[in-house]
This record gives structure tokens, sequence and C-alpha cells, in this order.
């Protein structure tokens, strides 16, 4: 199986689950794989473009992680969210693609020398400002909050990525980014510190 996300698939199966949809898989039914691919490559490509900062190679990247899927999902448990499962395996791809071409992002915030105490409900964009998904009606607002998030470290801009954008909770996050809840709420806090850092101008400026 190779699914081919550039070529037309099947629609979804409508009303079908996505544990039903992964038990047809896992018989062979490579329709059913379809339909999960349908359903999640727009959110795959979404991830994978933000985190390595490159549109093609995204592309090429979200491509791999649903033959990677494909290949593994005999191996999925059925306890467990597939939408996290499939994350964590664009995940694991992206920075895989990453240590090969060296790319490293500001090292300013680093979570291993925080003891810092974040609270469960912490906020994980600057206080008092739209949040990313809410700025979309704004092309230069959202451009510029593309760029400061662009900026963060890989791991920090996964973090804020998967909160913000996908609307995942913290163990969610935390299966997919393959750390500690602890260690989710460090790397959200500490984005959020350097996003308000690097919008303070451009909210200023728009008060």
């Amino acid at each position: 199986m190779n699914p081919d996300m550039t070529s037309p698939t099947a629609p979804a199966d409508e009303g079908v689950t996505d544990l039903e949809l992964v038990k047809r898989c896992q018989a062979g039914d490579t329709r059913a794989f379809d339909a999960l691919v349908t359903k999640y490559r727009g959110r795959v490509y979404s991830m994978t473009c933000h985190l390595i900062q490159n549109e093609t190679e995204a592309w090429d990247l979200a491509q791999e992680s649903f033959i990677k899927a494909w290949r593994a999902i005999g191996g999925f448990k059925l306890d467990s969210a597939f939408y996290t499962w499939l994350y964590r395996i664009a995940h694991n791809v992206c920075y895989d693609w990453l240590r090969k071409k060296k790319i490293e992002g500001d090292a300013e915030f680093d979570d291993s020398r925080t003891d810092h105490h974040v609270a469960a409900g912490a906020e994980a964009v600057p206080r008092g400002v739209q949040r990313p998904d809410q700025a979309l009606k704004n092309a230069e607002l959202k451009a510029r909050i593309d760029a400061a998030i662009a900026r963060l470290t890989p791991d920090h801009r996964q973090a804020i990525l998967l909160k913000e954008v996908e609307g995942l909770r913290y163990h969610e996050i935390a299966e997919v980014m393959e750390c500690s809840i602890g260690t989710v709420m460090s790397r959200l806090f500490y984005a959020r510190k350097k996003l308000q850092e690097l919008l303070k101008d451009t909210y200023e400026n728009a008060t």
C-alpha cells in the first residue's frame, strides 16, 4: 500500500469511526485507509509544514508519515486515539528530517533547565491578544504570527501548534511528542513567553 495524497481517493465513509476504520485496515482493507488519509491529510500536512517551515518538503513528509502509518497499523493498539498515534508518527518523521538537515530554532528557552511550575490552565499564547486561529481573517497579522511561530524551537513550535491549532489536550500532546505532561506544560509556557516577546510591538501598535 502506498497512499498517494496527490491522487483522488474514495470519500471517507460517513458515520464510520476511526476505530472501525483502523480495524478494517488491520484486516487489510486499503479503502478504509484511504478514508483515514482523506480525513487527516490536510491536518498532517499543516502540522509538518509549520514544523519544518518548508512547504515542498512538508508534503513529502506528510506522505511518508501515512506510508509509515499504513506499514505499522497492524501494531496499533485500539485503546488510544488514532490521530494522536498518527501525529506521533508525523512528529518523528519531521524530527528525523530536521536532524538530517541540522536545522535548529532559537535555543533561548531550554525546558531541561527550568523547574518553573505551570498551571494546567495556563494560556499558550500571549495574554490579551488574539489566538493564531482567531487572527486568520487578518492576513498581515497572520503572517506576523506565523513568522513568530517559525522562530520557536521545533519542540516549542510543535507544542503550541498541537495545542492552539489542533486543539489537542495535554495528555494527547504528551503522547504525540513522547514526553511527560509536565514537559508539555513547560514547552507551552516558554512558547507563550517567546511569542509574547516577538509579537509585543505588533499588538501594542494594534491597540
